[in-house]
């Protein structure tokens, strides 16, 4: 499984109650027809404060995360080219300013709650410029995910490590022309326990081991809209 995820920005003389409404309404079902897609969420963008961590946070400026999930990358590239694929790109023209696309490997460590509503937390993750790609996994797949299981209050977690980028979509690029190593998705129940989950000792301890690989840690709270 695969997924591609878009960094969407809305066009400027776009309204953020436009913007969310048509990609809701009218470019979700367009999506919905891909040949090939197995699921597919949207994460709207409802705040752009660094909220429960003290961090350095990079430029982005951000409307919302799409996410798309197909059974391999062929299965990804094939459903773009179809006439559906196409239809979709003519959409994305009409109310989209700024649209990147990177491909991830994505690993549930905590599943996320569902049995009630949840806050839900997406940030971009840049590693410090010493730290290797390999590194920067290890650090992250591995010692990160060890201490986020301990932290209390914690509803959910995925870890997204990017393997493809796309910026603007369809001109593929390196590290430099899309510096974003991973996305985090972490859920509590509510902005006080989000706060509260980061102030407690194993939250300062998680913190404390991501200044050794993670430079940059820019944060969005969302509302996710499942689509398929």
């Amino acid at each position: 499984m695969i997924v591609r995820s878009g960094l969407i920005q809305k066009k400027p003389d776009w309204s953020t109650a436009e913007f969310r409404r048509y990609w809701r309404e009218n470019h979700g079902a367009l999506a919905s027809k891909l040949p090939g897609l197995r699921r597919y969420q949207q994460n709207h963008v409802v705040d752009s404060v660094q909220r429960g961590i003290t961090y350095k946070r990079g430029a982005e400026q951000l409307d919302g995360f799409s996410m798309l999930w197909f059974d391999s990358e062929d299965a990804m590239k094939a459903a773009i080219a179809t006439e559906a694929g196409r239809a979709l790109v003519a959409d994305e023209n009409h109310f989209i300013g700024d649209l990147r696309i990177v491909a991830i490997d994505q690993l549930e460590v905590i599943p996320p709650a569902t049995d009630r509503p949840l806050l839900k937390r997406m940030s971009l993750l840049r590693r410090l410029p010493d730290v290797s790609p390999e590194r920067f996994k290890h650090e992250w797949r591995e010692e990160h995910a060890r201490l986020v299981k301990r932290v209390s209050g914690v509803k959910g977690y995925r870890q997204n490590l990017i393997v493809h980028r796309e910026a603007p979509k369809g001109t593929v690029v390196g590290y430099e022309g899309l510096p974003i190593d991973g996305i985090v998705e972490l859920w509590f129940d509510d902005a006080a326990s989000l706060d509260a989950a980061f102030a407690t000792p194993q939250g300062v301890t998680l913190m404390t081991h991501a200044r050794e690989f993670i430079g940059e840690i820019t944060t969005f709270l969302v509302e996710t809209h499942v689509v398929k």
